[in-house]
Formats: structure tokens, C-alpha cells, sequence
């Protein structure tokens, strides 16, 4: 069996099909990146989430004397998530307005390429048709992970400079596994605006559709968990409220968990605060004996990978659903 390589005709080497296929979507990824990159709208959103970043910080900064005479421990963690003058916690700050930079970086990501005729002339060039979609998604994934990776770590060292605290090696293992928690909860959000913008015509019509999920599971997904519980598990009285408190508690952090705003920010909150012991449902037999104090690193871990996957799981069922529809969409101008 030889191992030499065969020529064509024409002189050349035949590649591996999988070789021509990662060239042009590491073009592809490179041409798309520079769009973000060169754009306004990736100026806008760094100012966004820059602001608002330094804003939490010096909440957070004032505020940090009063937090450390109640706990003194892990203090280089209140940075993130102590909040002070009416000012929210960069935790807080970015659970919520987090989502815009996904939506902003993809919800005009196919459709306006098609309104503009310039989906058909990228599709006729010699690259897998497949590549334009990853290429969209990748290259919107390095730049929310340049932003956040970039905003936390540039927090942290004007929060060393302000303060004079130095963060322990666990302090810094759980910030960095909070901005990558950050990641994927952006690019789950990321994966949906490109959805809608492959099923979606028009660029303000999954603009507006994307928004109001973002909207729906950030504000209003809450209120419907907690009428749900309340008509499956009634609490109108005495005995009611002993029989059905726990299963009415139980089915309303599950449905709050549908939500990827709520299940990000109890992940978030339980890494970044050691002192948060369980996620679940805790019952006096089970504090009866426990001993009060922090969690490790390892053990916070191994209470938020479920929610970790579960993101994850989010994001690929997104992106996959916006693979299969423009896999399945002609593609022309209009």
C-alpha cells in the first residue's frame, strides 16, 4: 500500500476533502471576525458592557467596606458580585444585558446577506455551503469570549489597583470559570438570533422575535412558573400551604430552570459564592448536623456542571436548528 500521494493532471496534489473544507471555513471565520471587529456595532457593544462593567466595579468598590465587616473571606470575589449605591453587580449587570451582545452579533447575520444578493455570491465561491453557517457562528463566538474574557479580567486588575486585594488561586479558578459560564450563556443567545435570522426574511422581523424571547425568559418566564405552581400545588390556607409548599416549590424552580437566564444565574451565583451549599431544595433533616462554612472549588463544580451542560445542550439544539434551516433554504437573491 503506497503511501505516496497521487497527482492529478493539472500537477497538483489531491487534498483530503476535510483539508479544502477547514480552508474555507478558517477564511470564512478570519473574513467574519474582521467584519465584527471593523464594525460600529461591535464599538457600541463594548462600550455597552464596558460601562456598565466599570459602573458595577465602583459600586462594588464602594460598598466593599461594609461587605467585608460582615465577611471577610473571599474578598476579591465581591468585585463581581457585590453590588452597592444602587448600582447592580457585574453578575447582575451581565445575566441581563449579557444576551444583547449574542442578539445584536447574529440577528441580521443570514437574512440581511440575502436581502443584499451577497449570500448567492459567497455560496458560488469553491467552499462547502455548510461553512458559511459555522463560519457565522464561530467567528460571533471569539468575539463575545474577546468581550467578556477582556471586561472580566480587565475588572479584576483595576480592582487590584483600587483595592490593593490579591485574589487566591481558587478566586481566580472560579472567576475564570464564570466568564466561561458567560460564554456560553452569550452564545446560546448568539445561536438564536441566527436562528431567526435563517428563518426570518427580514433583519427587524428576527430583530423583534429574538428580543422578545430575550424579554420573555428574563422577565415574564418567572411570573408564569409562579402561576403554574399555584394552580397545580394550591396554597390558599393553613393546610394547604404544609401539604403543597414543598411540591409547589420544587415545580416552580423547574420551570424556572426551562429559562436560560435563571439557570446561568443560579449557576453564576453559586461559584462565585462558596457559601452557597445546594441548588435543590434543602429540608430541616437534612440541616439537622450540617455544619455551616464554604464549599471548595471542586465541590461548587461538581453542584453547577448540570447547568453547565445544560446551556451547552441549549446552545447546540439552537445552532443545530439554524444549520439544518439554512442547509435547507435556497439560496438567491431577492
Amino acid at each position: 500500500m503506497s503511501l505516496i500521494r497521487r497527482k492529478n493532471t493539472s500537477g497538483t496534489e489531491n487534498h483530503p476533502t476535510w483539508i479544502n473544507a477547514a480552508t474555507g471555513r478558517n477564511a470564512l471565520i478570519r473574513k467574519e471576525l474582521a467584519d465584527h471587529l471593523k464594525s460600529r456595532r461591535f464599538l457600541i457593544l463594548l462600550v455597552l458592557i464596558g460601562s456598565t462593567g466599570f459602573a458595577s466595579l465602583w459600586g462594588a468598590i464602594s460598598g466593599l467596606s461594609d461587605a467585608l465587616s460582615q465577611d471577610s473571606n473571599f474578598a476579591f470575589l465581591k468585585l463581581y458580585t457585590q453590588s452597592g449605591n444602587s448600582i447592580p453587580s457585574f453578575m447582575s449587570f451581565i445575566a441581563l444585558l449579557g444576551p444583547i451582545v449574542g442578539l445584536a452579533l447574529g440577528f441580521d447575520a443570514v437574512n440581511s446577506e440575502r436581502a443584499g444578493g451577497t449570500l448567492n455570491r459567497l455560496s458560488s465561491q469553491p467552499i462547502y455551503r455548510d461553512s458559511i453557517i459555522i463560519g457565522k457562528f464561530l467567528a460571533g463566538t471569539a468575539v463575545i469570549a474577546m468581550i467578556i474574557y477582556s471586561m472580566g479580567i480587565g475588572l479584576g486588575a483595576v480592582g487590584i489597583l483600587t483595592t490593593g486585594l490579591k485574589p487566591s488561586g481558587e478566586e481566580v479558578l472560579r472567576i475564570l470559570v464564570f466568564l466561561t459560564f458567560t460564554v456560553v450563556y452569550i452564545a446560546f443567545w448568539l445561536a438564536l438570533a441566527i436562528l431567526f435570522s435563517v428563518v426570518c426574511r427580514h433583519a427587524a422581523t428576527s430583530a423583534l422575535a429574538a428580543i422578545a424571547l430575550w424579554i420573555f425568559f428574563s422577565i415574564f418566564m418567572s411570573l408564569v412558573a409562579n402561576i403554574v405552581a399555584g394552580a397545580v400545588y394550591p396554597m390558599r390556607n393553613d393546610y394547604e400551604m404544609m401539604a403543597n409548599s414543598l411540591n409547589n416549590y420544587t415545580l416552580e424552580l423547574n420551570m424556572n430552570r426551562i429559562s436560560p437566564y435563571y439557570l446561568y444565574s443560579e449557576a453564576v451565583s453559586t461559584i462565585m459564592n462558596p457559601s452557597v451549599r445546594s441548588v435543590n431544595v434543602v429540608t430541616m433533616s437534612q440541616l439537622v448536623g450540617a455544619v455551616s462554612g464554604y464549599l471548595s472549588f471542586g465541590q461548587s463544580l461538581l453542584l453547577v456542571w448540570p447547568h453547565l451542560v445544560g446551556l451547552a445542550a441549549l446552545m447546540i439544539a439552537a445552532f443545530a436548528g439554524s444549520y439544518i434551516g439554512f442547509m435547507r433554504q435556497e439560496v438567491r437573491a431577492n
